[in-house]
């Protein structure tokens, strides 16, 4: 992988892990008046389409699925999708704005520890090598029968839930939904490279219009189940951390080994410090409350 293509890539995945926080704020601006009666019911978007911030965050959604799509095309979905982590602090940041909340001295120590920690442990990572395509279809069907498996669990669990729990076990099904994707974009974007045709031929590309639509009707439910605080660290963490497992077994992406590990451990222990401290943030507990 070329330097540049790397580049391009780290930048777009930021640029949509923006989006991706932007629509989460506007989707919950506009869920939190939903009545949870209406929880798993499709009438709830009959009512939804009708509000601005929530059609602005659709809008969100495209841009930022558009520049992950672009992203995965360029980079390895291991050098993607870790750096959809940032998509945490970003919200803090814009629902701060949007809820008029202030932020704590205590939140921007954790959003300099998870930006510091994604920078020290995408360097150290540097993945490479790995080719979607050229898996054996079994590998697929199981890697995909699991994820799906753990979706429905989730779910099942959520239904069965109250309050944060039920947002937040909402929230890590999207993140699986949405990790899927990815790893189903990656493949549709490497047979693109082969042109028009071979992508139209791929019968990832088709998958994708199944698994998209689905992990979005989840993020609709996870964002009226609760507060943001309850549904984002899950869905931010779980998306990354599956897509990485696809590209490092399935994919056969390679990372740097030796003293770069430490390296590695360091990066996500900071990350993990700072989405913990900001599960407690004010902001995040209290966006979209009336």
């Amino acid at each position: 992988m070329r330097v540049s293509d790397r580049m391009l890539g780290v930048l777009l995945a930021v640029a949509a892990a923006a989006m991706n926080a932007a629509a989460s704020v506007l989707q919950r601006k506009a869920d939190r008046d939903e009545p949870t009666r209406l929880a798993f019911s499709f009438r709830m978007f009959f009512d939804l389409v009708r509000r601005p911030a929530w059609l602005a965050g659709i809008g969100a959604v495209v841009v930022g699925f558009v520049l992950q799509a672009v992203a995965l095309a360029v980079s390895a979905i291991s050098v993607v999708q870790p750096l959809l982590v940032s998509e945490l602090p970003l919200t803090l940041l814009l629902a701060s704005l949007v809820f008029h909340r202030p932020i704590a001295a205590r939140d921007w120590r954790a959003v300099a520890a998870m930006a510091l920690g994604l920078a020290v442990f995408s360097f150290c990572l540097q993945p490479s090598g790995g080719h979607p395509l050229q898996r054996p279809l079994w590998a697929w069907i199981v890697g995909l029968a699991a994820c799906v498996a753990i979706m429905g669990a989730l779910v099942a669990a959520g239904r069965r839930a109250k309050g944060g729990r039920r947002a937040g076990l909402f929230g890590l099904a999207t993140g699986v939904g949405f990790g899927t994707t990815a790893v189903l974009v990656a493949a549709a974007g490497t047979a693109a490279d082969q042109g028009l045709g071979t992508m139209l031929h791929t019968w990832q590309t088709y998958a994708i219009v199944v698994i998209g639509p689905l992990s979005f009707f989840l993020l609709q439910n996870a964002l009226q189940a609760g507060t943001l605080v309850a549904s984002q660290p899950g869905m931010t963490l779980s998306n990354p951390l599956l897509a990485m497992v696809w590209g490092f077994t399935l994919f056969g992406e390679h990372a740097r080994g030796g003293g770069w590990v430490a390296g590695e451990l360091v990066g996500a222990a900071l990350i993990g410090l700072g989405t913990l401290s900001l599960v407690r943030s004010p902001v995040l507990n209290s966006s979209g409350d009336a």
